[in-house]
């Protein structure tokens, strides 16, 4: 749930909560011209952290680029501006959302005449899947939506229009009566889930699919690809047939707001001993020792607040 209360930075200034408007006729809820990022604030022994803030930005520069956005602020701005706001509004465990649009001067497909509006809002935030699922795991569903081609939409991008199809496969996940949804990629092969990168654990390796299967590249994704190398596990990005989630010893969604969370069971499939496997735990205690400062943050994912 969102918070509803607290202070917002919009272009530039913070305004109130409930101050933070846009005009109905504003290309974004039109045409979903916008990229966004999703990224986590923790609180530890150190006191609080964000988690991998610059990646995190250049990732939403990297979207806008890929649709000629150009954001009116350079990077070491908005990396400034997220911590601001986390300050702003006394968190001490967060989630934050920057959101990059375009507003309101005209309408028609053509976005290049209308301005780019920078938003970045935060708020407390438990897990999205459910606490216990980091340790049960959840049940999820191959979707019958595909995930885009790669000369329809850019699924390099963490656009705003692009989410249109994570949509359906989420409903369709809820309507089923499953926790969660994955989609295949145009050539039939394993892409990703609605909000989540995936990896298969079979015989003591790790598998994901490459950026080729159309997944956005996830910042947890990469960051348990660094811990599973640093671990001498041996890491494969390539293709995924989907009869493969049905044999893995482990499977495992990875995303800023799932974390790292285990899948129990594929189209009522179970998978492995039905809850967190072995390998799945031993990254997840890696992961969250790094967030806990009870090890060193030999990556320097963290960015503390002062």
């Amino acid at each position: 749930m969102l918070s509803n209360k607290g202070k917002i930075w919009f272009n530039g200034q913070f305004v109130e909560w409930d101050k933070a408007k846009i005009h109905v006729l504003s290309h974004v809820v039109h045409y979903g011209s916008s990229v966004f990022e999703g990224i986590r604030c923790y609180k530890n022994r150190e006191g609080s952290a964000i988690f991998r803030l610059e990646d995190h930005v250049r990732r939403l520069f990297d979207s806008a680029k890929i649709y000629m956005i150009d954001i009116p602020y350079t990077e070491e701005e908005i990396c400034e501006a997220v911590i601001e706001t986390v300050k702003i509004n006394n968190l001490k465990e967060c989630y934050i959302r920057p959101v990059v649009f375009r507003g309101h001067k005209e309408l028609g497909v053509n976005p290049l005449n209308c301005p780019v509006e920078v938003v970045i809002a935060a708020w407390e935030w438990e897990s999205y899947l459910g606490q216990e699922a980091l340790e049960e795991g959840v049940d999820v569903g191959v979707s019958t939506w595909r995930r885009m081609a790669p000369n329809t939409l850019p699924n390099m991008a963490k656009a705003g229009g692009n989410y249109l199809n994570s949509q359906l496969v989420k409903i369709e996940a809820i309507k089923h009566g499953y926790d969660e949804g994955i989609m295949l990629d145009y050539n039939g092969m394993v892409s990703e889930g609605s909000g989540e990168n995936i990896f298969i654990v079979k015989d003591g390796e790790l598998y994901t699919p490459p950026i080729s299967s159309s997944i956005l590249p996830g910042i947890t994704r990469d960051s348990v690809i660094k811990l599973a190398k640093e671990m001498d596990i041996n890491v494969k990005e390539e293709r995924i047939p989907r009869e493969m989630l049905y044999i893995a010893d482990e499977l495992f969604f990875t995303g800023t707001a799932a974390e790292i969370t285990p899948i129990r069971s594929v189209d009522g499939i179970k998978i492995g001993n039905g809850r967190r496997g072995p390998l799945t735990e031993k990254l997840q205690e890696s992961f969250f020792e790094i967030l806990r400062a009870e090890a060193d943050d030999r990556f320097e994912w963290l960015k503390y607040i002062e």
